[in-house]
């Protein structure tokens, strides 16, 4: 075969003048790192030698699988991020790949290398980082990436997702202050993440706008979970002098203080309003139903999936970060505070 052939040159033909398999010519086309050197140096030769034409990622075959990966699976809110990519992957015939690393960096280094034995149309990554190195590899795959949540600044220029999170949690601050609020409790999410930073940025500024001095005693970490939730509430409300409302950045942390509550013999909202953040879907059937401000969740993991699927056809996105509107919805859980602070005497906590 010469260099002048007006041929198109084929992967075929590439791979019995290298003296190697088809999927090896492929795996050096795709820029993937698991074939020897020497390998990749003599194919990249004979590729250019022969002026074999790389498809751009807007022409190349469709994998048919989107990653969508998390630290954990064991929220409920991962369920309705996983509920939107899958409406929006299916509709277009693209299978849902879901990993959780659970942290680790032996975790995300094995998905990596699981990632590198396949193709993906791209990947959704949901309050997770992965490491330089691994960003770097990605980029080197041309693996387009998303991200929802995300823990920090992310050192790789992808496009982010996420909701109003400040402006959620200064709504629902203003809420519990218009009902006559002036002590009220807040529990932190993870300090590492984005979202949890801007919600503890909203609760303190809508504080300062009413002219309510900030109790850092007030302020509680948390997590997201249940344990902290109840932990938080506990401490609050063991206070001297406790909180008439608590505000928790996660419906899952709502519904611990509700169990807090209930073990030191009060009750949601007569003696202590509660309210919560993400509007899962079982907070409308709790004893009282929870007031709270709901965060697209759903619609957040559609927008991710058709932003990924884009990036793999190469096509741009407008914005590099968008925030879908959160919402605070009314229901049973909080009330005008009572005249006083509650007053009883100390409980064993199971």
């Amino acid at each position: 075969m010469a260099a002048n052939d007006n041929r198109t040159v084929t992967i075929a033909a590439i791979a019995r003048l290298a003296g190697v398999s088809v999927p090896t010519v492929s795996r050096v086309i795709n820029g993937r790192s698991d074939v020897a050197p020497q390998t990749r140096a003599r194919v990249e030769e004979l590729l250019t030698r022969h002026g074999y034409r790389r498809r751009p990622p807007s022409m190349r075959a469709s994998s048919g699988l989107l990653d969508l990966v998390f630290n954990d699976l064991d929220s409920p809110w991962a369920v309705e991020i996983i509920r939107g990519v899958e409406d929006v992957a299916h509709a277009v015939g693209v299978g849902t790949v879901v990993s959780a690393i659970h942290r680790r960096t032996s975790s995300a280094k094995q998905w990596l290398d699981n990632i590198r034995t396949r193709s993906t149309e791209g990947v959704i990554f949901v309050t997770s980082t992965l490491e330089g190195p691994q960003q770097a590899e990605l980029r080197r795959l041309n693996i387009p990436v998303v991200i929802v949540d995300p823990a920090g600044v992310p050192a790789q220029e992808a496009p982010m997702v996420g909701a109003t999170n400040w402006a959620g949690s200064l709504r629902a601050t203003e809420y519990l202050i218009g009902l006559g609020h002036r002590r009220i409790g807040f529990i932190a999410g993870l300090p590492q993440l984005m979202c949890s930073r801007a919600r503890m940025d909203g609760y303190r500024a809508a504080l300062e706008t009413a002219g309510i001095p900030i109790d850092d005693r007030l302020i509680q970490p948390g997590n997201f979970y249940h344990e902290a939730g109840f932990a938080g509430g506990v401490r609050l409300l063991g206070l001297a002098d406790p909180p008439t409302a608590i505000f928790a950045s996660s419906d899952q942390m709502a519904l611990g203080v509700y169990e807090a509550v209930r073990q030191r013999g009060l009750r949601v909202p007569d003696d202590i309003s509660v309210v919560g953040f993400d509007d899962l879907p079982e907070v409308r059937w709790c004893s009282p139903p929870l007031t709270t401000v709901r965060q697209p969740l759903a619609e957040m993991g559609m927008l991710a999936a058709r932003t990924v699927l884009r990036l793999a056809k190469g096509e741009k996105v407008e914005s590099p970060r968008v925030e879908l509107a959160t919402e605070l919805v009314i229901r049973d859980s909080a009330a005008a505070p009572r005249n006083g602070s509650f007053r009883c005497e100390p409980t064993n906590y199971r």
